[in-house]
């Protein structure tokens, strides 16, 4: 297939220069590929989770379990994505951005996300919430995640609690989201946290 820049190019949503290792919080969602609803339905303003869904809350869990630098706040499994609030409450000095237990002197950086940093977290997650979802599905080497995930990061009190808000509300608002295909069946995924943080008030 030929390359087409316009069909093709995903843009970063990652803040450039910023060290997604460092202590703080993050207000991020993963979405599902198509944003197909796999993890269950809303039913009266209450998220009903299938099986599939359980496996993601199980895995989401345990990221927190495994990982001593990862903390969670609010989140909550929709039927097509995840909202959280994660926290990195451990900086080390050798997971800052560039470095991955090697020297940041040597001129071959390793490619992926840093140790101990937001996206070693979410990559780690997916990874171990696909293979449990392909297992029961039957769909080897499938990925049921939309590329890349989407992050804000939070830088105040009252930023927090407006997240934490949103998130907390969200099965209750699933008939007026725009991730909801049922209701909005046109509407593009979104490519930028931008939007969902519009969503929690504080564009």
């Amino acid at each position: 297939m030929k390359f087409d820049p316009f069909k093709h190019h995903r843009r970063s949503t990652r803040l450039r220069g910023y060290d997604y290792s460092q202590a703080g919080a993050y207000f991020i969602t993963l979405c599902t590929q198509s944003h197909e609803c796999l993890f269950g339905d809303v039913i009266e303003g209450e998220m009903r989770l299938n099986e599939i869904g359980q496996i993601v809350i199980e895995e989401w869990s345990r990221s927190a379990e495994i990982r001593q630098e990862i903390e969670f706040d609010e989140w909550v499994v929709m039927p097509n994505h995840i909202h959280g609030i994660v926290v990195i409450t451990t900086p080390d000095a050798s997971a800052r951005v560039g470095a991955t237990g090697r020297s940041p002197l040597q001129p071959q950086q390793p490619r992926g996300p840093s140790k101990r940093s937001l996206g070693s977290f979410v990559a780690g997650f997916k990874s171990a919430a696909t293979a449990r979802i392909n297992a029961l599905r039957d769909t080897p080497g499938a990925d049921p995640w939309q590329r890349n995930y989407h992050d804000h990061i939070i830088r105040n009190e009252r930023e927090w609690n407006a997240v934490a808000k949103y998130i907390a509300e969200n099965p209750a608002n699933w008939s007026t989201d725009l991730d909801n295909p049922a209701k909005f069946p046109k509407h593009p995924p979104p490519t930028m946290a931008d939007e969902y943080w519009r969503d929690a008030g504080l564009s």
